[in-house]
């Protein structure tokens, strides 16, 4: 009789504990995907901001040592990517590839004006930024004026600014649905062993010598189960990989070292706060309410 509620209890305790991994193991996949999807949204929302172009337009009579200098001054800027210098003739030969006949026939001469194209990195692509390099451009006697796309700017950000929120208010989301469920798979794996705790509880052991043993074991479950999540989203990363190689996703290792670092220490921190909670909820009961 004995031998077979022991053997009850084991079965128990291991489905309990496979529970356990299973849950982390699944939550924590799920904030991989988030996490990833949120780094190749970031990736590629920059390239679109580093692929908008300032155009500085020059005067007819500005001279080379002008241009010169105004674009070594913006190559050596911290926030620009890069320069470029377009002749007016350079222009003429693209506005007349682009339409499929020489517009120069027509005019008599070429209106188009010598001009810098400024790229600038990614967090810089702002009105604000875009507005005080115009500004200072300006006051220069050389330059004409100076253009960007202002609707183009606004629309990238706004829609960036309100994907990110989005991806983080779901990955917050899953953060707490992840808690709720290892949580719970921990509180049935201490409450098979509640009567061990209460009988070491009475024989004079301390809170923290009863709840060391549950909190290292679980911990080492979360680390397991962080592990399986993580082993799966690199499977996942693989498969995009070689399925849309253009997403990139195996060129930002830093990024994603950073993610799989972060999940494998919200499984550790997840799995010590849910069994601190949980045993101290059955060392806090009396004896006969182990029974309820």
């Amino acid at each position: 009789m004995g031998s077979t509620f022991e053997k009850h209890q084991k079965r128990r305790l291991i489905s309990s504990y496979f529970s356990v991994v299973i849950s982390i193991s699944l939550v924590l996949f799920l904030l991989g995907v988030l996490g990833i999807l949120l780094i190749n949204t970031k990736h590629i929302s920059d390239e679109f901001k580093e692929k908008v172009v300032l155009t500085i337009y020059l005067e007819d009579e500005t001279k080379p040592i002008e241009i010169n200098q105004l674009k070594k001054s913006l190559s050596l800027a911290s926030y620009v990517k890069q320069t470029r210098f377009i002749s007016k003739d350079e222009a003429a030969a693209f506005m007349t590839a682009e339409y499929g006949k020489d517009f120069l026939d027509d005019v008599g001469y070429n209106p188009l004006k010598n001009s810098l194209e400024v790229n600038l990195l990614a967090p810089y692509v702002t009105a604000k930024k875009l507005d005080s390099i115009s500004e200072k451009a300006l006051q220069k006697n050389f330059v004409e004026d100076v253009k960007y796309d202002k609707d183009l700017v606004a629309l990238m950000n706004s829609n960036v600014k309100r994907l990110g929120g989005w991806i983080l208010a779901i990955s917050g989301l899953f953060a707490l649905i992840a808690m709720l469920l290892i949580n719970s798979s921990i509180r049935l794996a201490v409450y098979a062993k509640r009567f061990s705790i209460k009988t070491m509880q009475m024989v004079g052991a301390t809170k923290q010598f009863i709840r060391k043993p549950f909190i290292l074991r679980n911990i080492r479950l979360g680390i397991l189960g962080a592990l399986l999540g993580i082993g799966v989203n690199c499977l996942l990363i693989y498969y995009l990989n070689a399925s849309f190689p253009e997403l990139k996703l195996i060129n930002y290792p830093l990024e994603l070292g950073a993610l799989f670092l972060s999940i494998l220490l919200i499984g550790i921190f997840i799995t010590w706060i849910s069994t601190h909670l949980a045993t101290q909820r059955f060392l806090n009961l009396k004896t006969d309410q182990l029974y309820y």
